[in-house]
């Protein structure tokens, strides 16, 4: 067991860009992997063609982002032509091609302290060649492949079993908004016309109605303007807490991003308060973070304040089914008319309250919140298993990669 250059165990394969007229997405001639933009989950996910190609990996390569981000990993399951956003890493026979995919996972991070450039930070083929991994004897390197392999079929199991369970909820919350349940628990049939009606947002149950968010609203405010609420009046304890974008997650309040402000302060933004149960929702949007998205806040928070582009709102209405509406997709297209903006979607608190929701009783709220509550619940029950997972995968690698436990 020693230190080694990479260079040393691998030959490199630096890409370059094809001329741009022969390049089409017309599936001709051989995939063009750009950039790590064209990496997928392990194999990438190519979207153009290329039929005069400069630089080509080969099946098995490890190809690795040389450009921002620096680092980035995927396998060649087949040959690409490769753009100078990549390189192709070879290695030579004193190293096991599975083994190597993880040393390589494992001590690229080395690469980002080197990475140069004021526009792209870059490395170049001299980088990648005195990068200085751990080299094991080579049925040693086997044993650690296989064991890191396993680690990344159970993590790569869990993810999908979570992506599949995402699209089946995502049905669920529009056959549930759309349809809804009767009294005993069991869907609507949407075929049985005698159940609906028509309503200006279209086919809905007889028993519900269309109202405006601002026909349901008690109190709604938004943050403080301006210099009132900026970072210098943050402090670092745990005084009152602030509410901010970053923590309205789709459907869940994120806490990992966290500030706060004075006790004695947030008393004179007390118009801005916000409490356990309140509905938030974000007036911004943008490509990953949608517009209106709406999370309750947390029952078992201390109150704190709302900042500048979140509303707080209080509703006659279940608080958790308007926002599950907030969060179906389908539903929230209709925001859209009322979005403003040049760099970023926003809506302001009054088109907010003009917003038109399919309301039902209140029982039947009670039912459709539960039934997509227990559906978020399995997810978030394997999206904590796979954080154990990758925790897991990481130790092993620490553990394994250095030496520290030998196998």
């Amino acid at each position: 067991m020693e230190k080694a250059k990479l260079g040393g165990l691998a030959t490199f394969e630096m890409g370059q860009s094809p001329l741009s007229a022969t390049v089409n997405d017309e599936g001709k001639g051989i995939p063009f992997l750009q950039g790590n933009a064209d990496f997928g989950f392990i194999c990438p996910k190519p979207v153009v063609h290329c039929t005069t190609p400069n630089k080509l990996c080969e099946t098995g390569d490890i190809l690795i982002s040389v450009r921002a981000p620096v680092g980035d990993l995927n396998k060649a399951d087949q040959v690409y032509c490769i753009g100078r956003g990549l390189a192709a890493i070879r290695f030579n026979d004193s190293v096991d091609n599975a083994f190597g995919w993880h040393m390589i996972n494992y001590w690229s991070h080395q690469l980002e302290k080197v990475a140069q450039g004021s526009t792209f930070r870059a490395i170049n083929k001299a980088n990648l060649d005195a990068l200085r991994v751990m080299i094991f004897p080579i049925e040693e390197q086997r044993a650690i492949a296989r064991i890191l392999d396993e680690a990344d079929t159970e993590i790569r199991r869990t993810a999908d079993l979570i992506d599949k369970l995402k699209l089946a909820r995502q049905g669920l919350l529009h056959d549930l908004l759309s349809y809804g349940l009767l009294p005993d628990g069991t869907p609507r049939n949407p075929d049985d016309d005698a159940l609906f009606k028509d309503a200006p947002l279209g086919r809905i149950p007889k028993e519900w109605e269309v109202k405006t968010v601002g026909d349901i609203v008690l109190s709604a405010v938004d943050g403080p303007f301006g210099s009132k609420l900026k970072t210098e009046h943050y402090v670092t304890d745990n005084q009152t807490r602030v509410v901010r974008l970053q923590n309205i997650g789709d459907g869940y309040f994120n806490d990992e991003d966290k500030a706060y402000i004075s006790d004695n302060y947030a008393k004179s933004l007390s118009r801005h308060e916000v409490e356990g149960g309140d509905l938030l929702v974000a007036s911004m949007g943008d490509d990953n973070h949608p517009i209106a998205r709406a999370c309750i806040y947390p029952l078992d928070f201390k109150s704190g304040v709302v900042k500048a582009d979140c509303f707080r709102l209080r509703l006659t209405e279940n608080h958790e089914y308007v926002m599950y509406i907030l969060s179906n997709p389908t539903t929230r297209k209709g925001l859209l008319d009322f979005a403003q903006g040049v760099t970023r979607d926003r809506v302001n608190l009054s088109n907010l309250q003009r917003f038109r929701l399919a309301l039902p009783t209140s029982k039947e709220q009670t039912l459709i919140v539960q039934r997509l509550k227990a559906e978020d619940g399995k997810i978030r029950k394997e999206e904590q298993l796979l954080a154990k997972l990758r925790l897991a995968k990481k130790g092993l690698m620490d553990d394994l990669l250095t030496g520290r436990v030998r196998v």
